[in-house]
């Protein structure tokens, strides 16, 4: 049973790892000069990357939308470890993870819905790049959270 806790929480550790390095490093959209995340722009100039503000043709509601989802997810996430390592002390034997199930369905759902947004939204027309590492551990961390939230709602404090 120490094991699969142990399993469990360091699946929860991968969640929290994948969600924050999608969220924060800069590269959900990549060409060979320039590197977009949700947050800003970098362009190579003069072998320097430099920052920019994202481009004003980009939907501000949608980029908006996919930010704020993406650090609910994140906090989402955070506080579902706590909660996992609070009800491990304080559930009674038998009972199931319900809570835990609970936040991490909230940031399954939040990390789902700014990957959605930006797959739909942004980048459509473009075919001189490619998505980029936190896109795909955005959508990484998509599967990896789903499954700890079907996990967390299986999962029984052991009886005896």
């Amino acid at each position: 049973m120490l094991i699969l806790l142990a399993a469990i929480f360091v699946l929860h550790l991968t969640c929290i790892a994948l969600l924050l390095a999608a969220t924060i490093h800069n590269a959900w959209w990549m060409t060979d000069t320039l590197s977009t995340d949700i947050w800003g722009r970098w362009i190579l100039m003069g072998g320097q990357w430099n920052y920019t503000d994202i481009p004003g043709h980009y939907a501000k509601e949608y980029l908006q939308a996919v930010q704020a989802s993406s650090v609910l997810a994140c906090i989402f996430c955070i506080l579902g470890l706590f909660v996992f390592v609070a009800q491990l002390y304080t559930l009674p034997k038998g009972r199931r993870f319900l809570f835990t199930g609970a936040f991490q369905l909230l940031a399954w759902l939040c990390i789902m819905i700014a990957a959605s947004i930006y797959t739909d939204i942004f980048h459509k027309d473009e075919n001189n790049g490619w998505y980029g590492a936190s896109f795909i551990l955005a959508w990484i961390s998509v599967c990896l959270t789903f499954i700890s939230c079907v996990i967390y709602f299986v999962l029984r404090k052991k009886t005896a």
